[in-house]
């Protein structure tokens, strides 16, 4: 059972450093930062290496040779404890010569040593990482953080090579960023919606803001001649009728010209008062001033809530 017992724990370490590698790269710094706001000292010491992007860097660097070490021991000790044992049954078995089995049981341990490490080390540990992001991150800091520590002698090494390598590239290591592009966050709005996390209204006004910065200030304006408002002094019947006509769920009343605009009025509250009057109110009943009148004198004004 020992060699057996050995070959698993080699899995078992290049798993944890697979977990870890996924989960630091594929938390979310907000889930981290709010365990490190109810205290979690764990999450604290998580968030300082995720926050930055050198540390992240070493801290990534000791999980991949953390996995490369324990897959190239894990080969070694697979060949000296189990193919020389399984190449004798095999020539006696198969009945080949020595040469023969030695060969076939170098590949049939090869076979299975790379099926456990891809299935067990691999793949297994990477979906629990993905899926269970922050607690992946949170039981696999300690021993990863160690690790860079130990390390940290050869991951400056390595990154030394690195860097000498990109230069001719032109490329300068920044470090692993924790940063989403507007694409990705668009993406994840989209799954919110599909999931149920968001309304369509609130989806679209999210999406919306995210590119609100890039747009000027024309592509923003609505033009004067666009401009749909409501006359104070128009007549209930004229009035019912550009509020069917009018895509929106407030519009402009002004007097005149809309040089003097006197405020808003929701198409909600003039059917609201419609259904319990029986009779549509007029303008000046149910507007809003943009101004706030007791506040007027100190030249302050005050947005109309909901515009």
């Amino acid at each position: 059972m020992v060699p057996w017992l050995g070959l698993v724990l080699l899995v078992a370490i290049n798993a944890l450093y697979v977990a870890a590698e996924f989960a630091a790269v594929g938390v979310q710094r907000s889930d981290v930062a709010a365990l490190a706001r109810r205290g979690s000292p764990l999450a604290t010491k998580l968030l300082a290496v995720i926050e930055d992007g050198f540390r992240l860097d070493r801290y990534i660097a000791a999980c991949q040779i953390g996995i490369t070490l324990s897959s190239l021991v894990a080969g070694a000790y697979g060949q000296v404890m189990f193919a020389v044992d399984l190449g004798p049954w095999l020539g006696r078995t198969l009945g080949v010569g020595h040469a023969t089995a030695e060969s076939a049981a170098f590949v049939v341990v090869l076979l299975v040593l790379t099926t456990a490490q891809v299935v067990f080390g691999e793949l297994v540990p990477k979906s629990l990482a993905l899926k269970f992001s922050v607690r992946s991150a949170l039981v696999t800091f300690l021993p990863t953080r160690w690790s860079a520590s130990a390390l940290r002698g050869f991951i400056w090494l390595l990154d030394g090579s690195r860097n000498w390598l990109l230069r001719p590239f032109g490329i300068t290591p920044g470090g692993h960023q924790h940063v989403q592009s507007p694409e990705e966050i668009e993406v994840l709005l989209s799954e919110a919606r599909r999931e149920g996390a968001l309304s369509a209204d609130a989806h679209r006004r999210l999406e919306r803001g995210l590119y609100l910065s890039s747009r000027t200030v024309r592509q923003l304006m609505t033009s004067r001649s666009e401009v749909y408002g409501l006359d104070v002094s128009m007549p209930p019947a004229e009035m019912l009728e550009r509020v069917l006509e009018s895509p929106f769920g407030r519009l402009l009343v002004y007097r005149g010209s809309l040089d003097d605009v006197l405020g808003v009025v929701s198409i909600k509250e003039v059917v609201a008062v419609f259904v319990a009057q029986g009779a549509l109110p007029r303008l000046d009943q149910v507007l809003r001033p943009i101004r706030d009148p007791s506040r007027r004198a100190h030249g302050v004004t005050r947005a109309v809530p909901g515009l």
